[in-house]
């Protein structure tokens, strides 16, 4: 595929978080409905979108995708990780700072951005090897992402590894291996299906609220004062991360269907949950704020240019 066409691909995913934060401007999509309506997509709509995409997938009844997939998940944000916390200390930051920008810089947006490009990408199925993909993903950032943020344990972040979304998952990867798209009623099935089917909507219009929320907040205190440190963050997350994971893809033996897994999150700009955390454990959430705003600005022209470049360097 050609840059325009793969440009194409991901920006209908970028008009959606534009639309919710015009949404957010004209006060048409408050900030006041926003926990309701994250707690009814988290843990409802999500849900049944992975259901849906659990049951029946055949492609989940190999073990390269049931079991090697969620590992490959924590090792490729532990890697990311490690390269962010090389760069932060080249930038000899405080250690507030370099915490927020290892844990930051080093954990992709690895839910909603990249689940409507694999859909538009890949066949269906695949969607599934994301999900469990994204079970390994969920593990190093309750673990190791909580012990680079200064927490003074993992035993409450174990419990936050088993939330509503990753349990859907276990329940039906469960219900998968016994077939249960054969026995349950057609009409759940259905329901789950058009359930599910308003979950990446929703959630990325709550991205772009959340973001026409932080950009006037934080505009100056980042994008002005911690520029440079915004460039290093941009070129770890979006240059030398993605070329990491993708040349552990190509030399590793992974699935096809994995390997395009991993292609597109490698490709991924820095993920909203770090500016909470971050916050939560006393790290410089400024700097969070402004790799998460940086990276996903420039993302719309690098998640193209990775793709292109990935399709061919993996041969998927």
């Amino acid at each position: 595929m050609g840059f325009l066409t793969l440009l194409g691909v991901v920006a209908p995913v970028f008009v959606i978080v534009a639309a919710g934060l015009g949404l957010r401007r004209l006060g048409w999509l408050t900030a006041a409905a926003d926990e309701s309506l994250l707690r009814v997509g988290v843990n409802f709509l999500f849900p049944c979108l992975i259901a849906h995409t659990i049951l029946g997938n055949p492609l989940l009844d190999r073990a390269a995708n049931l079991l090697v997939a969620p590992l490959i998940g924590c090792i490729g944000v532990i890697v990311g990780f490690a390269v962010a916390g090389l760069a932060a200390r080249s930038l000899k930051l405080a250690p507030p700072a370099a915490r927020a920008f290892t844990f930051t810089t080093g954990l992709q947006n690895y839910s909603y951005l990249p689940l409507p490009i694999v859909l538009a990408l890949f066949p269906p199925d695949t969607a599934g090897v994301l999900f469990t993909h994204n079970l390994g993903v969920e593990i190093a950032l309750w673990t190791a992402g909580i012990v680079i943020l200064g927490g003074a344990g993992t035993r409450d972040a174990w419990r936050k590894i088993f939330n509503v979304p990753i349990c859907a998952l276990l329940a039906s990867l469960a219900l998968n291996a016994v077939h249960g798209a054969r026995w349950l009623p057609a009409f759940l099935l259905k329901a789950m299906e058009l359930i599910g089917a308003s979950a990446v909507p929703l959630a990325l219009l709550l991205t772009g609220a959340t973001l026409a929320d932080l950009l006037p907040r934080e505009r100056s205190a980042t994008f002005v004062r911690q520029g440079g440190v915004l460039a290093v963050a941009a070129a770890a997350r979006l240059a030398i991360i993605p070329l990491v994971l993708l040349a552990f893809a190509r030399w590793l033996p992974l699935s096809t269907e994995l390997r395009q897994i991993v292609l597109v999150q490698a490709a991924m700009p820095a993920a909203l949950v770090p500016i909470i955390l971050t916050r939560h454990y006393g790290a410089d959430s400024a700097i969070s704020v402004g790799i998460v705003l940086s990276t996903t600005a420039l993302s719309l022209l690098t998640i193209p240019a990775w793709l292109r470049f990935g399709t061919w360097f993996l041969g998927v």
